[in-house]
């Protein structure tokens, strides 16, 4: 008997082994598929590996998105590969087969849905189009995983489609301009994460970007000789378009005009101003005149010749924040607005934009623009961009639900405004499909959404480091199911998908070390690190509060740039401080004293560099209140009381300033737990 309870009991440890072995990782995918099945099996990748592809449209786009794929396969698994090369036709002993029924062009109504399985010796992704086919690879790249010593795929199946089928990115390039290998890298990113639109921010008052040969006053005097030529504009769609990202551009008209208007000052409402380069941020008066025919006539010329650069459907012509200043004050365009019983201006807009719709229709496209756009005359073919909020008098999608209701079709952007350095949550949990009650015609209306990223306080050394990795989880509300709350699966899963980003080459974790490094003059970045990880950027604008702060040619690599919008250690922290505010628990208690602890010492191991590193200085005095503050919570902590009076001190250390000179335009990530804890102390 005993030796039979033996042997059960060596049986069953082995089985729980082998259990535990094969049980793959617990999965990091984003976004998460529509319909998941896991099972036990595991894949490891051989050098005997191949890939195979049949069905219609079996070259161009997905030979080399295959291909692509192969080598990221043997880059990341430092797998040999013996046939690094996609192959056609050849399927009988292949291990992965992409079956396809067509090769799509690219447009709104793309099918996108792709089916794979997984078995331990077998891969089958099966799509109806090449680019239903792409986002089944970009799910693969995501599953590499190690068991057992090996880098393979788990098995899995999986049937998956995006919930919408507008899944963009805005990158502003007119404020601060970005070159042709950061657009570049950041289309990676968004095929990695199933992104489909680079909406492309091409004109503003900073500045033209882009080469238009009929009118050479437009990148030769409005872009400080920073533009990309009509080739490298060619070069980045047929970069997109391989990757399955429609390219959509954006000229914006009649206002955030001060950059035309300084090439072509003619087309003005006011003739008697001389026009320049806008160096700030904010909104600007120069609008050009609706009511010059010649105006007309130049954006005309400009779609003429742009127009073909951008294959996509439909063109954006902003339409934003026009105030109205300089027609309101033209007698010539009072004149034309009473004559033509137009009421006010932003009638006068809507006169404006029907004339460039039709214009734009010459040339075979649709035109979207903000949501300012929308007005009772505004034909309803024009696609809605909702983006205005609270901060702009509006409730979170107001303008949205106004659009779908009023017959147009509409995308949102309200909520997604990354530039604002919110938390990911704050992004995460907004969904375009509104709470309220709307019939299904007016859900179809609703096509999806932008996480949109103007440039003020970003240059190409940065930008990464604002978009990513945030975006992915936007880019996770657009595509999988509403049904997708879960904030602590969101983090765990956005961590694993922030460090294979950077495989790809985005760079928002090595920028930051830099930013560390210059700050430091190379010395020990140890302090700034730590002080950076409970450090997050001024939100909403407040950083650079009526644009006059920062220039377009300001530093942007000061203690601010390195911070993020979600401080690593502010989540541990948050949870320790809770979970002992409500039990007294002493783990509890360990977490948070080694953290006060490390951060008392912050502002003395600064003092050690700061002869060397002149940037370092301005840090002091904010790292020196965060010293003081862990002192006296770690006297409470050890005492098991804090006395009011220290409450108040550390409040009004909390709420202390620098000197304008020497303002971090920083936020102390952790100052609710804080606060929360010395309260908690006072009251023992």
């Amino acid at each position: 008997m005993k030796t039979k309870i033996l042997h059960l009991l060596i049986l069953f440890f082995f089985a729980m082994v082998s259990s535990h072995s094969q049980a793959p990782d617990k999965l990091t995918l984003m976004p998460w598929p529509q319909d998941l099945e896991v099972e036990s099996g595991f894949q490891a990748i051989q050098p005997g590996f191949t890939l195979a592809i049949q069905g219609a449209g079996a070259a161009s786009r997905l030979e080399n998105a295959s291909t692509r794929f192969l080598r990221y396969l043997g880059d990341k698994t430092g797998t040999f590969l013996e046939v690094g090369y996609p192959l056609f036709g050849q399927t009988q002993n292949a291990t992965m087969i992409i079956e396809i029924q067509e090769e799509a062009v690219l447009g709104l109504d793309n099918d996108e849905s792709y089916e794979l399985e997984i078995l331990t010796d077998k891969v089958s992704l099966k799509a109806q189009t090449d680019i239903g086919a792409l986002r089944g690879l970009s799910t693969l790249k995501q599953l590499i995983s190690v068991q057992n010593g090996a880098y393979g795929f788990p098995q899995v199946r999986i049937k998956d489609a995006p919930r919408f089928p507008w899944r963009g990115l805005m990158l502003d390039v007119s404020r601060h301009f970005m070159p042709v290998e950061v657009v570049k890298r950041n289309l990676d990113a968004m095929a990695f994460v199933k992104l489909n639109v680079l909406h492309w921010h091409l004109s503003d008052d900073q500045g033209f970007r882009v080469e238009v040969k009929s009118l050479p006053n437009l990148h030769e005097r409005a872009s400080d000789g920073m533009y990309y030529t009509q080739e490298q504009i060619r070069d980045i769609v047929r970069y997109a378009d391989e990757r399955g990202i429609r390219v959509v551009p954006e000229f914006d008209v009649p206002g955030h005009a001060t950059a035309i208007l300084t090439a072509y000052p003619e087309y003005a409402s006011n003739l008697n101003l001389r026009y320049s380069l806008e160096r700030n941020s904010g909104i600007f008066d120069p609008t050009l005149d609706p009511t010059n025919e010649e105006v007309y006539t130049f954006l005309d010329t400009l779609f003429k010749e742009v127009a073909p650069l951008f294959p996509d459907t439909y063109f954006h012509i902003g339409g934003d924040e026009n105030e109205g200043k300089h027609w309101d004050e033209n007698s010539q365009i009072q004149r034309f607005m009473a004559e033509n019983e137009i009421p006010d201006n932003h009638e006068l807009q809507t006169y404006f934009n029907i004339r460039l719709e039709k214009i734009l229709n010459g040339y075979g496209k649709k035109l979207m623009g903000w949501e300012e756009i929308m007005t009772p005359n505004m034909p309803k073919t024009a696609l809605i961009h909702s983006w205005r909020g609270v901060n702009e008098g509006m409730e979170p999608g107001e303008s949205l639900i106004k659009a779908v209701k009023n017959g147009y079709q509409t995308i949102l952007s309200n909520g997604y405004y990354i530039d604002l350095m919110l938390s990911v949550e704050d992004h995460y949990l907004v969904d375009p499909m509104p709470e309220q009650e709307l019939t299904e015609e007016e859900q179809n209306r609703i096509l999806g959404g932008e996480a949109t990223m103007w440039s003020e306080l970003v240059t190409p050394l940065t930008i990464d480091t604002r978009v990513w990795p945030r975006t992915a989880a936007i880019a996770e509300r657009f595509w999988s199911s509403q049904e997708m709350r879960d904030l602590d699966d969101m983090h765990r899963r956005l961590k694993a998908i922030s460090l294979k980003l950077e495989g790809l080459g985005i760079r928002h974790i090595q920028v930051r070390e830099y930013l560390l490094r210059n700050i430091a003059n190379y010395n020990d970045t140890g302090a700034l690190r730590e002080l950076m990880q409970i450090s997050e950027p001024l939100k909403i604008y407040t950083r650079n509060s009526g644009g006059t702060q920062y220039q377009v040619y300001s530093p942007f690599t000061l203690f601010a740039d390195a911070c993020t919008p979600d401080a690593v250690d502010a989540k541990p922290f948050e949870r320790a401080v809770e979970s002992y505010v409500a039990s007294s628990n002493a783990a509890d208690l360990v977490v948070i004293e080694e953290y006060l602890g490390k951060w008392g010492t912050l502002y003395e191991r600064l003092l050690e560099i700061e002869q060397d590193a002149p940037l370092v200085k301005p840090i002091l005095p904010y790292a020196k209140r965060i010293r003081e503050i862990s002192t006296r919570l770690l006297e409470g902590l050890e005492e098991g009381k804090l006395r009011k009076k220290d409450v108040v001190d550390i409040q009004d250390l909390l709420k202390e300033k620098d000197e304008p000179s020497q303002n971090l335009d920083v936020e102390l990530a952790v100052k609710d737990e804080i606060l929360e804890l010395a309260t908690f102390l006072s009251d023992k």
